[in-house]
Protein backbone atom coordinates (compact mmCIF):
# COMPACT_ATOMS: atom_id res chain seq x y z
CA UNK A 1 0.00 0.00 0.00
CA UNK A 2 0.81 3.38 -0.49
CA UNK A 3 1.13 5.35 2.89
CA UNK A 4 1.32 9.16 3.59
CA UNK A 5 2.90 9.99 6.81
CA UNK A 6 2.61 13.60 8.77
CA UNK A 7 4.77 15.36 11.04
CA UNK A 8 5.10 19.12 11.98
CA UNK A 9 9.11 18.85 13.05
CA UNK A 10 11.72 18.25 10.98
CA UNK A 11 12.41 14.64 10.68
CA UNK A 12 15.98 14.29 11.06
CA UNK A 13 15.37 13.23 15.18
CA UNK A 14 12.14 12.19 15.34
CA UNK A 15 13.16 8.22 15.92
CA UNK A 16 9.46 7.08 16.70
CA UNK A 17 7.97 7.96 13.15
CA UNK A 18 11.96 6.86 11.82
CA UNK A 19 11.01 3.58 13.07
CA UNK A 20 7.04 3.40 11.95
CA UNK A 21 8.28 4.25 8.62
CA UNK A 22 11.45 1.68 8.25
CA UNK A 23 9.27 -1.20 9.86
CA UNK A 24 5.95 -0.03 7.16
CA UNK A 25 9.10 0.12 4.05
CA UNK A 26 10.14 -3.41 4.90
CA UNK A 27 6.54 -5.17 5.41
CA UNK A 28 6.27 -3.95 1.17
CA UNK A 29 4.52 -0.57 2.23
CA UNK A 30 5.47 2.52 -0.14
CA UNK A 31 5.90 5.27 2.38
CA UNK A 32 6.42 8.98 1.64
CA UNK A 33 7.26 10.93 4.65
CA UNK A 34 6.21 14.65 4.90
CA UNK A 35 7.98 16.75 7.33
CA UNK A 36 9.70 20.60 7.66
CA UNK A 37 13.34 21.71 6.47
CA UNK A 38 14.18 24.41 8.55
CA UNK A 39 18.07 26.35 8.24
CA UNK A 40 19.33 24.41 11.33
CA UNK A 41 17.81 21.04 10.59
CA UNK A 42 20.22 18.53 10.30
CA UNK A 43 20.94 16.03 7.21
CA UNK A 44 17.98 12.58 6.90
CA UNK A 45 17.70 10.81 3.78
CA UNK A 46 16.27 7.09 3.81
CA UNK A 47 17.11 4.38 1.61
CA UNK A 48 13.98 2.65 2.64
CA UNK A 49 11.37 5.06 2.08
CA UNK A 50 10.33 8.95 0.52
CA UNK A 51 11.18 12.12 2.29
CA UNK A 52 9.61 15.43 1.30
CA UNK A 53 10.93 18.43 3.69
CA UNK A 54 8.85 21.64 3.85
CA UNK A 55 10.04 25.35 3.68
CA UNK A 56 7.85 27.75 5.28
CA UNK A 57 7.13 31.10 5.95
CA UNK A 58 6.40 31.02 9.90
CA UNK A 59 7.99 28.78 11.66
CA UNK A 60 5.69 28.71 15.21
CA UNK A 61 2.86 30.01 16.39
CA UNK A 62 -0.66 30.23 14.51
CA UNK A 63 0.61 31.45 11.13
CA UNK A 64 2.62 28.40 11.23
CA UNK A 65 0.06 25.33 11.98
CA UNK A 66 -2.32 27.55 9.35
CA UNK A 67 0.58 27.05 6.77
CA UNK A 68 1.55 23.50 7.55
CA UNK A 69 -1.76 22.52 7.67
CA UNK A 70 -2.74 24.30 4.04
CA UNK A 71 0.62 23.26 2.80
CA UNK A 72 -0.12 19.29 3.95
CA UNK A 73 -4.03 19.69 2.41
CA UNK A 74 -2.81 20.46 -1.00
CA UNK A 75 0.12 18.28 -0.85
CA UNK A 76 -2.28 15.04 0.25
CA UNK A 77 -5.31 16.27 -2.31
CA UNK A 78 -3.27 14.85 -4.65
CA UNK A 79 -0.96 12.33 -3.29
CA UNK A 80 -1.22 8.48 -4.63
CA UNK A 81 -1.45 6.91 -1.29
CA UNK A 82 -3.73 4.18 0.40
CA UNK A 83 -3.36 5.15 3.50
CA UNK A 84 -2.90 8.92 5.45
CA UNK A 85 -1.02 8.79 8.78
CA UNK A 86 -1.07 11.29 10.95
CA UNK A 87 1.14 11.92 13.99
CA UNK A 88 0.35 14.27 16.48
CA UNK A 89 -2.73 16.65 16.85
CA UNK A 90 -0.94 19.63 14.50
CA UNK A 91 -1.27 17.67 11.57
CA UNK A 92 -4.53 16.02 11.86
CA UNK A 93 -6.91 18.30 10.48
CA UNK A 94 -5.83 18.51 7.12
CA UNK A 95 -5.06 14.93 6.88
CA UNK A 96 -8.69 13.97 8.37
CA UNK A 97 -10.28 16.35 5.74
CA UNK A 98 -8.60 14.81 2.72
CA UNK A 99 -9.46 11.63 4.17
CA UNK A 100 -12.80 12.38 4.17
CA UNK A 101 -12.61 14.55 0.67
CA UNK A 102 -10.37 11.04 -1.09
CA UNK A 103 -12.48 7.92 1.10
CA UNK A 104 -8.43 7.13 2.37
CA UNK A 105 -7.79 5.21 5.50
CA UNK A 106 -6.57 7.24 8.55
CA UNK A 107 -4.52 6.53 11.28
CA UNK A 108 -3.59 8.62 13.90
CA UNK A 109 -0.51 8.37 16.02
CA UNK A 110 -0.72 11.15 19.34
CA UNK A 111 2.96 11.18 21.01
CA UNK A 112 1.63 12.77 24.02
CA UNK A 113 -1.58 14.04 25.52
CA UNK A 114 -1.45 16.78 23.09
CA UNK A 115 -3.79 18.93 24.82
CA UNK A 116 -2.27 18.73 27.84
CA UNK A 117 1.48 20.10 27.03
CA UNK A 118 2.93 22.75 29.45
CA UNK A 119 3.23 25.31 26.47
CA UNK A 120 -0.16 25.87 26.38
CA UNK A 121 -1.59 25.55 29.83
CA UNK A 122 -1.69 28.91 30.37
CA UNK A 123 -2.72 29.64 26.89
CA UNK A 124 -6.49 29.18 27.53
CA UNK A 125 -7.66 30.35 23.87
CA UNK A 126 -4.90 28.71 22.45
CA UNK A 127 -5.50 25.21 24.33
CA UNK A 128 -9.20 25.94 23.74
CA UNK A 129 -8.77 25.91 19.87
CA UNK A 130 -6.45 22.89 19.87
CA UNK A 131 -9.31 21.19 22.38
CA UNK A 132 -12.35 21.66 19.64
CA UNK A 133 -10.48 20.53 16.65
CA UNK A 134 -9.59 17.48 18.96
CA UNK A 135 -12.96 16.73 20.44
CA UNK A 136 -14.77 17.65 16.87
CA UNK A 137 -12.49 14.75 15.16
CA UNK A 138 -11.16 12.30 17.89
CA UNK A 139 -14.61 10.46 18.05
CA UNK A 140 -14.27 9.73 14.68
CA UNK A 141 -10.98 7.96 13.92
CA UNK A 142 -11.54 4.33 13.98
CA UNK A 143 -7.25 3.43 13.84
CA UNK A 144 -5.26 5.37 16.88
CA UNK A 145 -2.20 4.81 18.37
CA UNK A 146 -0.59 6.46 21.62
CA UNK A 147 2.94 5.89 23.52
CA UNK A 148 1.49 4.18 27.00
CA UNK A 149 -1.28 2.70 28.69
CA UNK A 150 -1.81 5.64 30.67
CA UNK A 151 -2.44 8.39 28.16
CA UNK A 152 -4.31 5.64 26.00
CA UNK A 153 -6.31 5.94 29.47
CA UNK A 154 -6.80 9.59 29.04
CA UNK A 155 -8.18 9.44 25.51
CA UNK A 156 -10.31 6.77 26.55
CA UNK A 157 -11.80 8.99 29.06
CA UNK A 158 -12.36 12.18 26.92
CA UNK A 159 -14.05 10.35 24.29
CA UNK A 160 -14.67 6.51 25.06
CA UNK A 161 -12.83 5.35 21.96
CA UNK A 162 -11.89 1.57 23.22
CA UNK A 163 -10.03 0.73 20.36
CA UNK A 164 -6.60 2.85 20.72
CA UNK A 165 -3.71 1.15 20.21
CA UNK A 166 -0.37 1.66 22.91
CA UNK A 167 3.14 1.45 20.93
CA UNK A 168 6.03 2.37 22.70
CA UNK A 169 8.74 4.52 21.80
CA UNK A 170 11.56 1.49 22.15
CA UNK A 171 14.34 1.46 20.18
CA UNK A 172 15.12 -1.64 17.96
CA UNK A 173 17.34 -4.43 19.22
CA UNK A 174 19.79 -4.02 16.50
CA UNK A 175 19.86 -0.98 16.41
CA UNK A 176 22.67 0.51 14.72
CA UNK A 177 25.44 2.17 17.15
CA UNK A 178 28.26 4.32 16.09
CA UNK A 179 31.25 4.72 17.88
CA UNK A 180 32.15 7.82 19.89
CA UNK A 181 35.39 7.66 21.05
CA UNK A 182 36.31 11.24 19.65
CA UNK A 183 33.33 12.94 20.99
CA UNK A 184 34.52 11.56 24.80
CA UNK A 185 38.36 12.12 24.17
CA UNK A 186 38.39 15.17 26.17
CA UNK A 187 36.62 14.22 29.02
CA UNK A 188 38.44 13.54 32.35
CA UNK A 189 39.64 9.91 32.47
CA UNK A 190 38.25 7.55 35.66
CA UNK A 191 35.11 9.48 36.35
CA UNK A 192 31.87 8.49 37.06
CA UNK A 193 29.89 9.49 33.61
CA UNK A 194 26.65 10.62 33.80
CA UNK A 195 24.20 11.60 30.93
CA UNK A 196 21.43 13.41 30.01
CA UNK A 197 19.56 13.69 26.87
CA UNK A 198 16.89 14.72 24.48
CA UNK A 199 15.32 16.93 21.93
CA UNK A 200 13.61 18.21 24.67
CA UNK A 201 15.11 19.32 27.40
CA UNK A 202 12.57 21.97 28.47
CA UNK A 203 11.05 23.65 31.96
CA UNK A 204 10.48 20.94 34.78
CA UNK A 205 12.39 17.98 33.17
CA UNK A 206 15.00 18.07 35.55
CA UNK A 207 18.28 20.20 33.80
CA UNK A 208 18.45 22.35 36.22
CA UNK A 209 18.60 19.96 39.02
CA UNK A 210 21.06 17.96 37.16
CA UNK A 211 23.30 20.91 36.44
CA UNK A 212 23.33 22.03 40.14
CA UNK A 213 23.75 18.87 41.70
CA UNK A 214 27.26 18.67 40.17
CA UNK A 215 28.42 21.20 42.90
CA UNK A 216 27.91 17.90 45.51
CA UNK A 217 29.21 15.27 43.31
CA UNK A 218 33.05 14.31 43.07
CA UNK A 219 34.84 12.39 40.27
CA UNK A 220 31.98 12.77 38.29
CA UNK A 221 31.21 14.89 34.86
CA UNK A 222 27.87 15.20 33.41
CA UNK A 223 27.28 15.20 29.54
CA UNK A 224 24.00 16.72 28.30
CA UNK A 225 23.15 15.94 24.70
CA UNK A 226 20.56 17.73 22.56
CA UNK A 227 18.26 20.51 22.31
CA UNK A 228 15.65 22.30 24.44
CA UNK A 229 14.11 25.65 25.61
CA UNK A 230 16.41 25.72 28.78
CA UNK A 231 20.21 24.70 27.26
CA UNK A 232 20.87 28.31 27.08
CA UNK A 233 19.90 28.64 30.68
CA UNK A 234 21.42 25.90 31.91
CA UNK A 235 25.37 26.75 30.02
CA UNK A 236 24.95 29.71 32.23
CA UNK A 237 24.12 28.42 35.15
CA UNK A 238 27.21 26.22 34.52
CA UNK A 239 29.45 29.45 34.25
CA UNK A 240 28.05 30.86 36.63
CA UNK A 241 28.71 28.32 39.53
CA UNK A 242 32.26 27.26 37.96
CA UNK A 243 31.44 23.80 36.81
CA UNK A 244 32.32 24.15 33.23
CA UNK A 245 35.33 21.39 33.77
CA UNK A 246 32.20 18.95 35.25
CA UNK A 247 29.72 19.58 32.67
CA UNK A 248 29.77 19.09 28.94
CA UNK A 249 27.16 20.09 26.21
CA UNK A 250 27.00 18.43 22.83
CA UNK A 251 24.67 19.48 20.04
CA UNK A 252 22.00 17.37 18.44
CA UNK A 253 23.42 14.54 16.44
CA UNK A 254 22.18 11.22 14.36
CA UNK A 255 20.62 8.96 16.49
CA UNK A 256 23.25 5.86 15.83
CA UNK A 257 25.71 8.76 17.14
CA UNK A 258 24.05 9.67 20.47
CA UNK A 259 23.63 5.96 21.17
CA UNK A 260 27.38 5.02 20.55
CA UNK A 261 28.11 8.41 23.21
CA UNK A 262 25.49 6.96 25.68
CA UNK A 263 27.20 3.65 25.39
CA UNK A 264 30.53 5.66 26.99
CA UNK A 265 28.36 7.10 30.11
CA UNK A 266 27.54 4.90 33.37
CA UNK A 267 24.03 6.39 34.64
CA UNK A 268 21.67 8.15 32.45
CA UNK A 269 18.92 10.64 33.75
CA UNK A 270 15.20 10.70 33.70
CA UNK A 271 13.75 13.53 35.64
CA UNK A 272 10.87 14.83 33.93
CA UNK A 273 8.52 16.61 37.40
CA UNK A 274 5.38 15.82 37.98
CA UNK A 275 3.92 19.35 36.80
CA UNK A 276 1.27 18.60 34.59
CA UNK A 277 -0.88 15.84 32.91
CA UNK A 278 0.98 15.20 30.34
CA UNK A 279 4.74 14.86 31.88
CA UNK A 280 3.17 12.71 35.09
CA UNK A 281 2.02 10.19 32.58
CA UNK A 282 4.79 10.59 30.35
CA UNK A 283 7.63 7.48 29.03
CA UNK A 284 10.63 9.55 27.72
CA UNK A 285 12.38 7.87 24.79
CA UNK A 286 16.12 8.46 27.26
CA UNK A 287 14.67 5.36 29.21
CA UNK A 288 14.57 3.29 26.64
CA UNK A 289 17.54 4.53 24.83
CA UNK A 290 19.64 3.94 27.81
CA UNK A 291 18.38 0.69 28.19
CA UNK A 292 19.67 -0.05 24.62
CA UNK A 293 23.06 1.29 25.04
CA UNK A 294 23.28 -1.07 28.37
CA UNK A 295 23.40 1.82 31.06
CA UNK A 296 21.28 2.18 34.26
CA UNK A 297 18.55 4.97 34.67
CA UNK A 298 18.00 7.27 37.49
CA UNK A 299 14.61 8.33 36.71
CA UNK A 300 12.24 10.77 38.59
CA UNK A 301 9.11 8.85 40.15
CA UNK A 302 6.10 8.94 37.79
CA UNK A 303 4.07 6.00 37.20
CA UNK A 304 4.80 4.55 33.33
CA UNK A 305 8.35 5.20 34.38
CA UNK A 306 8.36 3.19 37.84
CA UNK A 307 6.72 0.55 36.22
CA UNK A 308 9.48 0.05 33.32
CA UNK A 309 12.36 0.47 36.21
CA UNK A 310 10.95 -1.71 38.45
CA UNK A 311 9.18 -4.38 36.60
CA UNK A 312 12.39 -4.84 34.39
CA UNK A 313 15.13 -3.30 37.15
CA UNK A 314 16.36 -1.09 34.40
CA UNK A 315 17.87 1.76 37.18
CA UNK A 316 16.64 3.08 40.16
CA UNK A 317 13.55 5.85 41.09
CA UNK A 318 14.91 9.25 42.74
CA UNK A 319 14.15 10.08 45.90
CA UNK A 320 13.34 13.21 45.18
CA UNK A 321 14.27 15.76 42.17
CA UNK A 322 16.37 18.38 43.93
CA UNK A 323 20.23 19.03 43.56
CA UNK A 324 21.33 17.87 47.12
CA UNK A 325 19.10 14.44 46.88
CA UNK A 326 19.98 13.63 43.65
CA UNK A 327 24.00 13.83 44.33
CA UNK A 328 23.43 11.69 47.57
CA UNK A 329 21.90 8.89 45.90
CA UNK A 330 24.36 9.04 42.85
CA UNK A 331 27.18 8.87 45.34
CA UNK A 332 25.28 5.50 46.84
CA UNK A 333 25.04 4.12 43.48
CA UNK A 334 28.70 5.00 42.58
CA UNK A 335 29.80 3.38 46.20
CA UNK A 336 27.96 -0.12 45.98
CA UNK A 337 29.75 -1.30 43.01
CA UNK A 338 28.35 -5.03 43.41
CA UNK A 339 24.72 -3.40 43.48
CA UNK A 340 25.63 -1.27 40.05
CA UNK A 341 27.61 -4.35 38.53
CA UNK A 342 24.43 -6.75 39.54
CA UNK A 343 21.91 -4.79 38.25
CA UNK A 344 23.59 -3.58 34.94
CA UNK A 345 24.57 -7.13 34.10
CA UNK A 346 20.74 -7.37 34.17
CA UNK A 347 19.90 -5.03 31.47
CA UNK A 348 20.93 -7.49 28.81
CA UNK A 349 17.69 -9.38 29.38
CA UNK A 350 15.32 -6.44 29.11
CA UNK A 351 16.40 -5.50 26.05
CA UNK A 352 15.50 -8.39 24.42
CA UNK A 353 12.05 -8.40 25.75
CA UNK A 354 11.60 -4.63 25.52
CA UNK A 355 12.52 -3.83 21.72
CA UNK A 356 10.71 -2.57 19.10
CA UNK A 357 10.66 -5.68 17.56
CA UNK A 358 8.30 -6.85 19.87
CA UNK A 359 6.62 -3.18 20.06
CA UNK A 360 5.52 -2.80 17.06
CA UNK A 361 3.62 -6.29 16.09
CA UNK A 362 -0.09 -3.81 17.09
CA UNK A 363 1.20 -1.68 14.21
CA UNK A 364 1.64 -4.41 11.99
CA UNK A 365 -1.46 -6.26 12.24
CA UNK A 366 -3.64 -2.99 11.55
CA UNK A 367 -1.81 -2.85 8.46
CA UNK A 368 -2.55 -6.26 7.53
CA UNK A 369 -6.01 -6.04 8.32
CA UNK A 370 -5.80 -2.58 6.15
CA UNK A 371 -4.61 -4.10 2.99
CA UNK A 372 -6.52 -7.15 3.27
CA UNK A 373 -9.72 -4.56 3.55
CA UNK A 374 -8.58 -3.53 0.22
CA UNK A 375 -8.42 -5.94 -1.77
Amino acid sequence: MRVVMTVSNDLATDQRVQRVCATLAQEGHEILLLGRKLSNSLPFESSTYRTKRLRLWFNRGPLFYAELNARLFFILLFSRCSVMHANDLDTLLSVWLISKIRNKHLVYDTHEYFTGVPEIQKRPVVKAVWKRIEKFIFPKLKHVFTVNESIADLYRNDYGNKSIHVMRNISPANVKIELADDLVAGLPSNCFRIILQGNGINVDRGGEEAVQMMQYLDDCVLLIAGSGDVIQRLKEMVLELNLSARVVFFERMPYAKLLGLTTCCDLGLSLDKDTNINYRFSLPNKVFDYLRAGIPVLASDLPEVRRIVETHQTGWIAAEVNPKALAEQIQRIKNDSNAYSNLRSRLRKASLELCWENECKALLNLYKGLEQSAL
